[in-house]
């Protein structure tokens, strides 16, 4: 099982950027599918971003497309989710997830969870 520490949350303005750091453990990480979701108040958990195991095929939620980007870094088992242009919206806990598959226009996370970082994007 793949275990997950993300950091890299913080407060930001309206318009600005942040980087987020997921450093995973665990001998299958090279091969999962990893995935970004969050969590505002009120709502539901929400996909936001997944990256292939080769990093070569990457998806996103519509909210966030042309704004965030995914990226991994196999040899140093971490997982990147660099956000520009934020919005209010955006303000949420942000959670890596271990193993993302999609089904239909759906994402599930099939695997563990990390703790979660806040992101709060002041207007």
């Amino acid at each position: 099982q793949v275990q997950m520490v993300e950091s890299g949350g913080g407060l930001v303005q309206a318009g600005g950027s942040l980087r987020l750091s997921c450093a995973a453990s665990g001998r299958t990480f090279s091969r999962s599918t990893m995935g970004w979701f969050r969590q505002a108040p009120g709502k539901e958990r929400e996909f936001v971003a997944a990256i292939s195991w080769s990093g070569g095929a990457t998806y996103y939620a519509d909210s966030v497309k042309g704004r965030f980007t995914i990226s991994r870094d196999n040899a140093k088992n971490t997982v990147y989710l660099q956000m520009n242009t934020l919005k209010p919206e955006d303000t949420a806990v942000y959670y890596c997830a271990a193993s993302v598959a999609s089904y239909g226009s759906s994402w599930y996370n099939l695997g563990s969870w990390g703790q979660g970082t806040q992101v709060t994007v002041s207007s």
